[in-house]
């Protein structure tokens, strides 16, 4: 049988003088899998279907809400017992509320959160770390505090830095997690970003888009922008305001909220039921 004579250098030659050969793109990797699948076809072979992606847990992405200014003790009442039933990840209330839901919901897994600050964030940091210190110790686990939206706004970061921070550190003494409410709705990109740049500086745990209570809530592109700057970071997005639909709940996940505030939680696991 005839051999064949290479000479290394001329392979060498070669190689450098061929260009190179660019990335493949999507559809590119969808034409070779297509082509990878079709022998499989033509045999006979069962072709596996591409994994499924796994189903949300909606419960424990939904922070059940009520922040209402005329709240009850009923509305308490009925919160944390729908908390437990339905095992959301947490009721969120207002300060004067927490030791009551932390006693509806001992021996559950449901946590509490509280807001702080709330909801115009235009206390001192002083201020706002004894109310999470206080909320606390009344059985808190998790703080969302709004930050000085005016301070932002006026280019004093050092201030926003060191509301956010004075949170951040209650919350570390008290084994709680901390996030940040930004206000999107009264932003521009710029502040939005600035503001994620200073609660992951801060070392908080979350940001989060709205109180609910200003001239908007949450939206796809203000969740899919706190997502790029926050989540190499380690930090969660919580997407609230607005959020009153199994749609709206799937849109905000999809485009990078980890967690989701809402008073429609009941509505959502409806939908999520047919």
């Amino acid at each position: 049988m005839p051999t064949l004579d290479i000479i290394p250098e001329t392979v060498s030659v070669a190689l450098v003088s061929e260009p190179s050969t660019p990335a493949p793109t999507k559809p590119d990797l969808e034409k070779v899998a297509k082509r990878a699948q079709d022998p499989l076809a033509a045999k006979g072979t069962p072709v596996p279907a591409p994994p499924a992606p796994p189903p949300l847990n909606i419960p424990q992405l939904i922070d059940h809400t009520i922040l209402r200014a005329d709240t009850r003790r009923t509305d308490i009442e009925q919160l944390c017992r729908e908390a437990r039933q339905h095992k959301f990840y947490s009721v969120c209330v207002n300060p004067t509320w927490v030791s009551l839901a932390r006693q509806l919901l001992d021996g559950s897994d449901v946590k509490v959160c509280c807001v702080v600050g709330f909801p115009l964030g235009a206390t001192l940091p002083e201020t706002k770390a004894m109310e999470a210190r206080a909320a606390i110790r009344q059985g808190a686990n998790e703080i969302d505090m709004v930050i000085n939206v005016g301070a932002l706004k006026s280019g004093d970061d050092a201030l926003v830095l060191r509301d956010i921070r004075s949170v951040v550190e209650a919350c570390r003494d008290g084994s709680a997690k901390c996030k940040v409410i930004l206000e999107t709705s009264l932003l521009t990109n710029e502040e939005k970003t600035r503001a994620c740049e200073l609660a992951i500086k801060a070392r908080a745990d979350f940001v989060k888009t709205s109180t609910g209570f200003s001239t908007g809530g949450a939206t796809v592109e203000d969740v899919a922008l706190m997502s790029r700057l926050v989540r190499e970071k380690g930090l969660g997005v919580k997407a609230s305001g607005g959020i009153r639909s199994l749609a709206d709940l799937r849109r905000m996940v999809q485009a990078g909220a980890t967690r989701i505030g809402t008073s429609s939680g009941i509505k959502i696991l409806q939908e999520a039921a047919g």
